[in-house]
């Protein structure tokens, strides 16, 4: 009757009430509830309690002999937790890198940032400290706003010819007098672990062995690992940037067991967004506004991932500021099944992906030596 994702809900004897106005020692043990299932109802009957769910009826007894009721339960959405997953994912990259190294390579990174953005370092700084935990080189270079087009361009040339490097990041956004899309594009498609040279694109498109763009890659993972099936789901994505939306969309239409969803994406000129949100299995913000998507736009059981990272003014933290995503976090969570906090969601896992990328491109390069 249980299955592995089953969860346990130990209520405490405080909020009993709130839950189930019945007598207290009808408590004595404890309610198992699956983590999918948004519960509608339940009826007390007997020596059990039926929980009426979007996917079937469970049965549970609760040892005690109470009569016919029935009222409202709600159960708060599972947290996806974004650090859990990327830890494991970790953890599993160490054993292939520690297979490249006993054939001679280790998997090589080169950093590249531009200027002194507080946000870009604070990334690139991260990026770096994730290849140090899981044994990848990193070579760290940092130019100053002042650097031209021309010099940034001959330094990816060299990483580019460097056999040692395996990966090349350059960390956007770029000054204003550096064209950004010339730069991606002079990154070697072999070397692309973001996954934005238009060769790694194309190929994602029509299906090919390529690069996956990281934060998609790390949102479509983080489903599949949490037990979320894609097949035959309605998506909605919120949001149709070339980063996020669009390649998003491309990977969970494609054949497989990671694809294989209907996919809607809506954009600032989408007519009755709500709508089309409402009708989604799961819905995937990043459209990079707070409180874009809010508790009456999700239906009951929806799984909800929150791509979006927002400063917003907080006067009682020391920043004077706090993140928080594109969804109404506390209010949707009431509704949904599933849903990923900002931060500790997504962001884990873009740079996990990242690391992916690299290890991969090295397991390529070892393939062709």
């Amino acid at each position: 009757m249980f299955s592995a994702n089953t969860k346990v809900f130990r209520p405490k004897m405080a909020d009993v009430s709130t839950f189930f106005p019945v007598k207290r020692e009808f408590f004595s043990g404890f309610i198992e509830i699956f983590s999918e299932a948004a519960i509608s109802s339940y009826f007390f009957s007997g020596e059990s309690i039926k929980l009426v769910v979007d996917k079937g009826v469970c049965f549970f007894s609760l040892g005690k002999k109470e009569r016919v009721w029935k009222g409202q339960l709600h159960v708060a959405a599972k947290i996806l937790d974004g650090r859990q997953i990327a830890s494991q994912m970790r953890e599993e990259l160490k054993g292939r890198i520690a297979g490249l190294v006993q054939r001679g390579i280790r998997p090589g990174l080169a950093v590249i940032l531009v200027g002194d953005d507080p946000a870009s370092k604070s990334y690139v700084t991260a990026k770096e400290k994730a290849c140090e935990e899981v044994g990848i080189y990193s070579s760290d270079n940092r130019l100053s706003a002042a650097t031209t087009e021309t010099d940034l361009l001959g330094l990816i040339e060299r990483f580019n010819r460097d056999p040692k490097i395996h990966g090349i990041l350059v960390q956007l956004p770029l000054p204003k007098h550096i064209n950004e899309e010339r730069v991606l594009n002079a990154i070697c498609p072999e070397k692309d672990v973001d996954g934005f040279h238009p060769v790694n694109v194309g190929r994602m498109v029509i299906g090919q062995r390529c690069f996956l763009p990281c934060t998609p890659h790390g949102v479509v993972q983080m489903l599949v690992r949490s037990g979320v099936v894609l097949e035959g789901a309605e998506v909605v994505i919120v949001g149709r940037s070339n980063i996020v939306g669009k390649p998003l969309a491309n990977l969970l239409i494609r054949k497989g067991r990671m694809g294989n969803a209907t996919v809607t994406i809506c954009h600032t000129k989408t007519r009755n967004l709500a709508e089309h949100v409402r009708r989604a299995d799961i819905v995937i913000a990043a459209a990079g506004r707070p409180r874009t998507i809010t508790a009456d736009m999700v239906k009951e059981g929806a799984v909800v991932i929150d791509v979006g990272v927002n400063r917003v003014e907080d006067a009682s933290s020391k920043n004077g500021y706090r993140l928080v995503g594109d969804v109404d976090f506390e209010a949707v969570r009431q509704k949904a099944s599933m849903i990923t906090p900002v931060p500790g969601g997504v962001g884990p896992m873009t740079i996990t992906m990242l690391l992916y990328n690299t290890v991969e491109s090295a397991e390529r390069a070892a393939e062709n030596r």
